[in-house]
């Protein structure tokens, strides 16, 4: 009988610590674990890169002072509804170690005789509060929007947000209405909304075809205003025609017929060797979940949808995250930066500040200030002129992207100072129409704000 309690307490021992040790995680994530009441307590704060709160835990509540401003950056972390946003991805060490960690953590604060009340980590993004107020609030002004803004140099993300948006505050209160809304709301579009980027992605195709060697920028193209492709007729935005132009013209006014020719001279191989180089379709490392890029497979790829695809168009999909990655590429002379939101994390044992890495170089230095130039003359003389600063050399790209339930989509993507940037924007209006009238304004403004704040 003594052996066989012996074995039987062994056994209640070890799955003890198997609930403590190895299950705790997934059961403190459940959101149907009663402990998940208590989300609040102890809970870490996240700050602003200025060290203004963004959420905070006040009276057992958790609270977030700018409401709907960051709200898709943030999230939220429901007793009810669990957690989105930074509270989600960084939700293990937000968690105080007695809320979160399980009963593992409750004996070892027996056995030392407890101590003060436990908290969690305290993050601290890197979102600039007066670019973040500036961009929601012009995004807000649209029905469907989103935007995201991010320092070339390092990849950090200066400003993030998308339209409708919510509060948090209210967010149990409100979960019917939000869920139902069909507008989406609780959807994070700069990071999981998928559009097709339109003339913004002639960016992509004039740099896999500069540094392939297939054109230069005074290579002449001919615009007559179609280009038939089998059974598909490319025209441009309008039905304009550009006429004789060399690369740098025909990309300033934004030539879909002379890009859909440059794309059939990149081929299909290429162009999908080229798609992967800049990351397209690839899981992005980001601090948020993002939506995965939808990349036409080599069985798609007839001459028709390959000319439509070298103006961004046919079944590329891409989020604005993506986008912006690509402008931050011709920015910072060929190389991605790794976008990061989170600059350190100190406390709840976890210490951690972010240094900037490099997640690809699809272009050399020499073709990335190529296509630099050609994004200058958009702003300078081509479709881009709304995007303007007195004094600073804007480089963008306007994308006005048809698709099939509705008005074309508006887009802009910029980078200034062009010859030394240090801030990258990118901004996509739903249904909105011509990008240079819609987006290229909001990019313009929201530049103008990020760049009084990065002087150095």
């Amino acid at each position: 009988m003594r052996t066989l309690f012996l074995v039987l307490f062994a056994l209640l021992a070890l799955r003890q610590l198997q609930l403590a040790l190895v299950d705790a995680p997934k059961l403190d994530a459940d959101t149907r674990n009663p402990r998940r009441a208590d989300i609040a307590v102890g809970r870490g704060t996240i700050v602003a890169s200025d060290g203004t709160p963004l959420a905070i835990t006040r009276n057992g509540r958790r609270v977030y002072p700018l409401g709907s401003i960051a709200a898709h950056a943030i999230g939220y972390a429901s007793p009810r509804y669990g957690t989105a946003g930074l509270e989600d991805a960084f939700d293990r060490v937000l968690t105080a170690p007695s809320a979160g960690t399980g009963a593992w953590t409750e004996i070892q604060s027996l056995l030392t005789g407890g101590g003060s009340a436990p908290h969690g980590a305290e993050i601290v993004t890197t979102l600039d509060l007066n670019v973040q107020r500036t961009l929601a609030a012009a995004l807000g002004q649209r029905a469907r929007a989103a935007g995201i803004v991010m320092d070339p140099r390092s990849g950090a993300v200066i400003a993030l947000a998308a339209t409708p948006s919510f509060d948090p505050n209210t967010l149990d209160r409100n979960w019917s209405a939000l869920v139902s809304d069909t507008a989406s709301p609780l959807l994070d579009r700069s990071t999981s909304g998928l559009y097709p980027p339109g003339s913004t992605f002639k960016i992509v195709t004039a740099g896999d075809a500069l540094d392939a060697g297939l054109v230069t920028p005074a290579t002449v193209f001919i615009d007559t205003g179609g280009l038939q492709v089998g059974n598909f007729t490319v025209r441009n935005d309008q039905n304009e025609i550009t006429g004789r132009q060399t690369l740098t013209g025909a990309f300033a006014l934004s030539s879909n017929v002379d890009f859909a020719s440059i794309a059939l001279k990149i081929g299909p191989d290429l162009w999908l060797q080229d798609a992967a180089k800049w990351g397209f379709g690839q899981t992005m490392n980001f601090d948020l979940p993002v939506a995965r890029d939808r990349v036409p497979g080599r069985d798609e790829l007839i001459p028709s949808v390959l000319a439509q695809l070298g103006f961004g168009q046919a079944s590329l999909l891409v989020t604005p995250i993506r986008m912006a990655l690509v402008a931050a590429t011709i920015a910072d002379g060929g190389r991605t930066p790794r976008p990061y939101l989170v600059r350190s994390i100190a406390g709840n044992e976890t210490s951690l500040a972010t240094a900037p890495e490099q997640l690809a170089a699809p272009l050399s230095s020499d073709t990335a200030n190529e296509v630099r130039d050609l994004m200058i003359a958009v702003v300078q003389h081509g479709t881009g002129t709304a995007a303007a600063l007195p004094g600073i050399t804007v480089a963008g790209k306007t994308g006005t992207a048809t698709n099939p339930h509705g008005p074309a989509h508006s887009w802009f993507v910029a980078f200034a100072p062009a010859l030394a940037p240090r801030v990258v924007v990118a901004v996509i209006v739903e249904n909105g129409g011509y990008g240079a009238a819609v987006a290229a304004p909001i990019v313009r403004d929201v530049l103008r704000v990020a760049l009084a704040r990065t002087r150095t």
